[in-house]
């Protein structure tokens, strides 16, 4: 059966409730929605969103009360899930969570931001670092035993010039850096999978996904696309109707990101 699968950084969950994801949830069609920076413990949240009607939800939070969090909404409930990667350091950070549904082990990730010649920038070289070396293996043990991976979330990194509108403004910024594209694209080698909507719309600039909110960067469509699909093989073969679910107006977003969505027919 096809499968819809979207990811979308919320920006603060509860935030988000007061501005219409609660009505996004109940129109969408996607089966499975993977959170980033929900920034939320499960008792902090309103029922509507920990007993959605049509979704079960899996919260991964920070310990760091307000930071980051990953989720994942799931129509069928999942067998198992993970929390973390086995790296001390963030496996409490709410940065990472892993379900297995089916076939299928599927990833919300949260990559931290960075910021040049700051101690952020070292956290997040650090992330980058252990989360390449497990998602080697993870990835190769899933394959193996004959099941499809799927990470979801929000990278904090722009891989090439399509995929950021100034890119030449930002070559020295956190996000865009030279080292920071390389390891995508190592991840992207060592890992085996494909980045799916570039896969899809190979000379497209973007589709972006994220949208400063200062100025007019929305309206002028003035993007980074940081939020992706990264699919084994297999999977991503299957991969069709990609789309990022832009809101019509800079007054009816409820995220400074947009939903990336893609339906799978493994």
């Amino acid at each position: 059966m096809p499968t819809t699968i979207t990811t979308v950084n919320v920006n603060g969950l509860r935030a988000a409730a007061r501005k219409g994801i609660l009505d996004w949830l109940d129109t969408t069609d996607a089966d499975i929605v993977c959170l980033q920076e929900t920034r939320a413990r499960h008792d902090q949240l309103p029922t509507t969103l920990t007993h959605h009607p049509r979704y079960h939800l899996l919260l991964a939070p920070a310990d760091q009360p307000g930071r980051s969090g990953v989720a994942i909404y799931t129509r069928t409930p999942p067998t198992t899930h993970r929390i973390g990667f086995h790296t001390p350091e963030f496996d409490t950070a709410g940065r990472y969570i892993e379900a297995d549904i089916g076939d299928l082990t599927l990833a919300s990730i949260y990559l931290p931001s960075g910021d040049v010649g700051t101690s952020r920038q070292d956290t997040k070289h650090r992330f980058m670092d252990a989360f390449l070396t497990y998602l080697t293996h993870r990835t190769r043990d899933t394959t193996a035993h004959g099941r499809h991976f799927l990470l979801c979330g929000d990278l904090n990194i722009a891989h090439h010039t399509p995929d950021l509108k100034n890119w030449r403004n930002n070559r020295t910024h956190s996000g865009f850096l030279d080292h920071e594209r390389a390891w995508l694209t190592r991840l992207l080698d060592h890992t085996r999978t494909t980045d799916v909507i570039r896969h899809l719309h190979p000379h497209q600039n973007g589709p972006y996904t994220w949208w400063s909110y200062r100025g007019r960067a929305f309206d002028n469509d003035a993007g980074w696309r940081i939020d992706y699909h990264l699919a084994t093989p297999e999977l991503a073969a299957t991969a069709t109707r990609p789309r990022v679910e832009r809101a019509p107006t800079h007054d009816t977003r409820w995220s400074d990101h947009a939903p990336v969505t893609v339906t799978y027919t493994p």
